[in-house]
């Protein structure tokens, strides 16, 4: 039997869109003799829907499109879909009105549906406040072949392969009791940097352990702050990947599965990247590239400020974009130093970007003299400076406004985390590129670009000179920080690995530092509930799983 794998990007919320992705994609398998085609979690609506399945009406034309489709498809193929199931009986039960499940498709009708059983509720996701968990063990006959069903999270609790069990039931502990000759899992599971090897270890594991093959089918695309990156992949008996799909792209995967043998048979087996920083690059390029075009811009704005992480920024939106979709603007001060300039124009140079240039002195004047009878007797401090971080959002704002442009943030992870950024100034945006990128990791994705094109993209003197916002004369980021080796170590203990301060400290760090990191930590959290979305690329993000109380007084804890 000839199963193909359809890596499929959807869009949230266009059904007919994402039905008619899945026909072509079913039309396509059909030419080629495929009996059976998988599609991810949820694929009729996309992942995550989230509030959508809160609005009836929305559900129902989810079961319209669905019964369409099903009349749609070439007839001797058999489809499995994602879509959701209304609970019939969640008023006898008082659970969840609906389910996330699995249509099974074949010949003009839906033959079956399957209920996915374990609901996650941790980092960004909240499953059990739209749905009812199935509790049977899903598994269909086609041709002779029994396939068990299962979804996304069904595959994560082998209690061998974590050392605990986080769940009560093990789904492919279930189907394997039941004697299945194949498991196929269809999933939405975000990308983290690395989590392709956890996956494929974990199902390794699974496919010895319970000598079952397993076909795993994942979600690409951006969709707001979550990133899908494909890399769907199969394994035989042995647990040996037989097939890999490309990462971060659609792609149509055919495996064949061997009916004497009782086992899938080898194919295409895409490589894996090459380093995590080549990984990274791709995963932003596409989530600025997805979250642009599905929020219907076509072209980007950003402040270039000669500095390292709007250098990055511009260069992701370049990639994802193109050169002639990217405007960069420059906005100098009095305290501006010449080579920002140069470093700024030298990069929008090398990447074929448009340039601004919008000095901003007599826009201080006017605010310095607006303000002087009610700042009179006070000294230059915070908010002079904020001020001119607020002018250049404005007129970042101004640009999008009137030319529809989207607004990029450049802010990293490191600002974010400790509140060096300006509410209303570098904040201002409509996409956070690089929010989870710590400083240390935009040096080493920059310099990775560098050694990729076999050329200078980012000026080596943005990479060389020392990091400063420049809003006064002088000015240093490591005036107000640690060096950002020292901070970003303790940001990933603290943020990551749930470290406490007393831990931190005994790793080597001194106690002022960790204390003040902390704080810093603690007090910038009503910045980061205004900051527009950020991309997730890490399993700690500022995002939709992060939820912290702004009003708080934290200890060293």
């Amino acid at each position: 039997m000839k199963i193909a794998i359809a890596q499929l990007n959807p869009i949230i919320g266009d059904l007919p869109g994402n039905a008619q992705k899945i026909l072509e994609t079913a039309k396509q398998a059909a030419s080629t003799d495929i009996r059976l085609l998988l599609t991810p979690e949820l694929s009729l609506c996309g992942y995550p829907p989230r509030d959508l399945l809160l609005n009836p009406s929305f559900v129902e034309a989810m079961n319209i499109t669905l019964q369409k489709l099903a009349k749609d498809l070439p007839p001797n193929l058999a489809v499995l879909v994602g879509t959701v199931v209304r609970n019939t009986e969640a008023h006898i039960t008082g659970g969840k009105t609906l389910f996330n499940s699995i249509a099974w498709l074949e010949a003009g009708k839906v033959k079956q549906y399957f209920h996915k059983r374990l609901l996650p509720t941790y980092d960004v996701f909240d499953e059990k406040r739209y749905f009812e968990p199935g509790l049977q063990a899903n598994y269909f006959a086609l041709d002779n072949i029994n396939i068990g069903v299962t979804i996304c999270e069904d595959l994560w609790n082998d209690e061998e392969f974590w050392g605990k069990r986080t769940y009560a039931v093990n789904p492919i502990a279930d189907l394997s009791i039941l004697g299945v000759d194949l498991i196929v899992n269809l999933s939405a599971s975000p990308y983290t940097v690395g989590k392709h090897k956890l996956r494929e270890a974990m199902l390794k594991h699974s496919a010895v352990n319970f000598q079952e093959p397993v076909i795993y089918t994942n979600q690409v695309g951006g969709n707001d702050d979550l990133i899908f990156d494909g890399r769907s992949f199969a394994l035989n008996l042995q647990g040996e990947i037989i097939c890999r799909a490309k990462g971060f792209e659609t792609d149509l995967l055919i495996v064949e599965f061997d009916e004497q043998a009782r086992d899938l048979q080898l194919d295409s087996v895409s490589p894996v990247y090459e380093s995590e920083d080549e990984e990274i690059w791709h995963a932003l390029v596409l989530g600025v590239r997805d979250y642009v075009k599905k929020c219907r811009f076509s072209q980007v704005v950003l402040g270039l400020s000669g500095g390292v992480d709007s250098a990055l920024v511009a260069a992701i939106a370049t990639a994802a974009l193109g050169k002639e979709n990217v405007l960069g603007v420059l906005m100098p001060s009095p305290y501006s130093s010449q080579h920002s300039i140069s470093d700024a124009l030298a990069l929008a140079e090398n990447l074929g970007i448009k340039t601004q240039i919008l000095p901003i002195g007599e826009l201080m004047q006017g605010f310095d003299n607006t303000l002087s009878e009610l700042f009179a007797g006070t000294e230059f401090g915070i908010a002079e400076e904020n001020i001119q971080s607020r002018i250049r959002g404005t007129l970042l704002m101004g640009i999008s406004n009137k030319f529809g442009h989207l607004l990029l943030s450049t802010g990293n992870k490191s600002e974010m985390a400790v509140g060096y950024c300006t509410l209303y100034g570098d904040m201002n945006g409509g996409l956070a590129v690089i929010a989870d990128v710590p400083k240390t990791r935009v040096y080493s994705i920059c310099n990775w670009l560098n050694e990729h094109h076999q050329k200078e993209i980012i000026p080596q003197n943005i990479l060389t000179k020392a990091p400063s916002a420049e809003l006064k004369p002088g000015q240093v980021d490591q005036d107000s920080l640690p060096a950002y080796e020292i901070l970003d170590d303790i940001l990933q203990r603290l943020i990551h690995d749930h470290q406490s301060a007393e831990q931190i400290v005994a790793a080597g760090h001194e106690k002022a530092i960790v204390n003040r990191v902390l704080q810093m930590v603690s007090r910038a959290e009503f910045k980061r509930r205004q900051a527009p979305p950020g991309l997730k690329i890490t399993d700690r993000a500022f995002g939709t799983g992060w939820r912290m109380p702004i009003a708080s007084q934290v200890a060293d804890y």
